[in-house]
């Protein structure tokens, strides 16, 4: 062979050797800024926009995809201690023509971070209603979207705004009354006789404690790599005494079961998502909310725990999609009807 060729691919494989090199060094030693980058990826790959709104100095920041079209626009709210790309896997089976918003929930991600005063749910619902009405997504009634925390707001915000709704999706929601109690529950009681609040399952500071925590949450079990377990824990250490605080808001009297005290108010066609393994909210909170609203649509989930959005994304948005369609081919033919 050619000594000139040689060395050209002597070179060349030294040139590709460089990024793969980098690759493994960065998930050896950098494993949280490569998570970083994986959410980047991913939004630019799904065609997600980040963006900033503004009311009187607060700043939200939401991701947002497509224009407002013939179908609701749909907004989603992330869970606690979560963010706005746990939507990332949901929305990659979302038709990209649909108008979708994923809102950092406030302190959380990019969205300011105040004091626990902003923290309890009907703060939350303040806060999300000056950012609806900040990009003026209210000008037609939107699909609201919530999973667990973001459940409890959404619910009481259909309760406190039902005229910007014309639809809600509920996926596993906090904030209810329910009729048998979780795992998770019963080690909060727990917790409650100790008053550690330094053993909240969600909230890991160790590998070991986030592989326990995502054990919790998903019926899936993931096999992560030590690195990414690590990565993980480093991008929350410096939020959990933020995340600490939001949780002994959330658990107090007039949060906890903020839900299920509004519930009936609620008027917007209501679906609920749950899974059947949920050991963080008991799947029994769903016939609570079908009991007290008998219009509702419940879909319950087989081998799925409490992070649907993850562990089940395909089908979620599809249940979601088909609901959205039953509800406009419904208003279409009542429609119909009064025209006659």
């Amino acid at each position: 062979m050619d000594l000139d060729v040689v060395n050209m691919l002597v070179i060349a494989g030294g040139m590709l050797a460089i990024p793969i090199l980098a690759f493994v060094a960065s998930f050896l030693l950098w494993p949280a800024a490569l998570i970083k980058v994986y959410y980047w990826y991913w939004r630019r790959r799904l065609g997600l926009q980040v963006d900033y709104a503004e009311h009187e100095g607060y700043r939200f920041c939401y991701t947002h995809r497509g224009k407002p079209g013939s179908k609701p626009s749909i907004l989603m709210l992330h869970g606690f201690s979560a963010h706005k790309d746990m939507w990332l896997g949901m929305v990659k089976f979302l038709p990209t023509n649909m108008h979708l918003l994923c809102v950092d929930m406030p302190g959380h991600g990019g969205t300011t971070r105040t004091s626990a005063v902003d923290y309890t749910i009907e703060a939350q619902v303040k806060r999300i209603h000056q950012f609806v009405e900040c990009i003026q997504l209210n000008k037609k009634p939107f699909h609201l979207v919530g999973t667990s925390m973001g459940g409890n707001v959404a619910g009481v915000y259909a309760a406190r705004y039902p005229s910007d709704l014309c639809n809600l999706t509920l996926i596993c929601p906090a904030g209810l009354n329910h009729p048998e109690e979780s795992t998770f529950v019963k080690h909060l009681r727990d917790l409650e006789k100790t008053k550690d609040v330094s053993s909240i399952p969600l909230i890991p500071s160790t590998p070991e404690e986030m592989e326990e925590m995502l054990k919790l949450c998903s019926f899936v079990r993931f096999k992560i790599p030590q690195q990414v377990l690590q990565g993980l824990v480093d991008v929350r250490i410096p939020h959990n005494d933020f995340y600490r605080e939001v949780f002994t808001e959330l658990v107090r009297e007039e949060s906890r079961q903020s839900l299920h005290e509004n519930m009936h108010l609620i008027s917007a066609p209501l679906q609920v998502i749950w899974g059947k393994q949920d050991q963080v909210l008991d799947v029994s909170g769903a016939s609570v909310l079908a009991e007290a609203l008998p219009g509702c649509q419940v879909d319950l989930l087989d081998n799925c725990g409490h992070s649907v959005a993850v562990e089940r994304p395909r089908k979620a948005a599809q249940l979601i999609l088909d609901f959205i369609n039953r509800q406009q081919n419904s208003g279409i033919r009542s429609n119909k009807k009064h025209s006659m």
